[in-house]
């Protein structure tokens, strides 16, 4: 999906395959469970046909070289985005049509309200996973990214956040949809009986199902806090406004901060907020980035939007 495959033929020669080197990476393995991205690869797969004739080469120079014609077939990614006109759904669909892919997105509500020039190049159905029509959505996909999650009694979330991922994790499966990205939850620390509610055991029964289903190719992001400017009821509300100046201070002082982020619960303070455009960046680049699977940190998910950050 992500390597860059060059095919070229050649009436003068027999078909030859190239395939791109990747990079390699010089950074530390951590013990967290996951593989950091050793390339930027954008494009998919590009099919380059050459043709040439001799007969309009000057015979009288014999360094000459005979033009070449050359017609470029470039399939872009083709990226489902689950409850793509939430909050950080949208901000997902955003940044993957900023970087060329063909973008869908299902949720209950469809469309979004927005006039952003974005919003027309995405393709928006009002549909639920638990009643989705897959043939309409998955046909042809590259990548799925799940935004799906939400608040409620312990039955609602556990419905939410766990249940409704792991049908859209089996569907895309189903289809033959060589990723599958989710957007979870980071665990702030907190002891397990805190982590027994339902929104929590959604979370790890939906990152259980992605990493058995997709263990070479599925992504977990969790991030903390997630800022930036969310739309609700027409009002917008600028979380980045405590986000950001909170994220600046926690980075400042992780010196001393540090040695307090084992005690149960810390990170419920410590924690540093993400901006929805990082993850948004994340996710992006686990789309395009085949060696960018398993589970991944706040810090990781800011390491990975770094890299990819233009």
């Amino acid at each position: 999906m992500s390597s860059s495959l060059v095919h070229i033929n050649a009436s003068s020669s027999s078909s030859t395959l190239f395939r791109k080197p990747k990079a390699i990476s010089t950074r530390p393995i951590s013990s967290h469970h996951h593989h950091y991205p050793t390339s930027n690869r954008w494009s998919s797969r590009f099919s380059v046909s050459c043709s040439s004739s001799y007969s309009e080469v000057n015979t009288t120079d014999k360094f000459a070289t005979p033009p070449i014609d050359i017609v470029a077939d470039v399939k872009t990614e083709r990226v489902v985005v689950l409850g793509g006109n939430g909050f950080v759904g949208s901000a997902i669909c955003k940044t993957a049509v900023s970087r060329g892919f063909e973008v869908i997105s299902m949720s209950r509500s469809g469309r979004p309200s927005s006039s952003d020039s974005w919003v027309d190049q995405v393709t928006w159905i009002a549909g639920d996973v638990f009643y989705a029509n897959w043939d309409d959505v998955l046909v042809g996909a590259t990548a799925v990214v799940s935004t799906i999650g939400g608040f409620g009694n312990e039955e609602q979330m556990k419905r939410i956040n766990g249940e409704a991922n792991v049908v859209a994790v089996d569907a895309a499966q189903e289809y033959g949809v060589p990723k599958f990205i989710l957007i979870s939850v980071h665990d702030y620390n907190l002891p397990s009986f805190l982590l027994s509610s339902g929104y929590f055991t959604g979370k790890r029964k939906a990152e259980s199902a992605v990493l058995s289903k997709y263990p070479n190719s599925g992504v977990v992001l969790r991030p903390g806090f997630i800022y930036g400017k969310r739309k609700v009821d027409g009002f917008e509300l600028p979380l980045d406004l405590v986000g950001e100046p909170l994220e600046k201070f926690l980075n400042a002082t992780k010196s001393f901060t540090g040695p307090l982020s084992s005690l149960p619960a810390s990170d419920l303070l410590l924690a540093p907020p993400i901006s929805v455009d990082d993850v948004a960046l994340a996710a992006v680049n686990a789309i395009a980035d085949d060696d960018f699977f398993g589970v991944f940190t706040i810090e990781q998910i800011k390491e990975a939007a770094a890299n990819v950050r233009v």
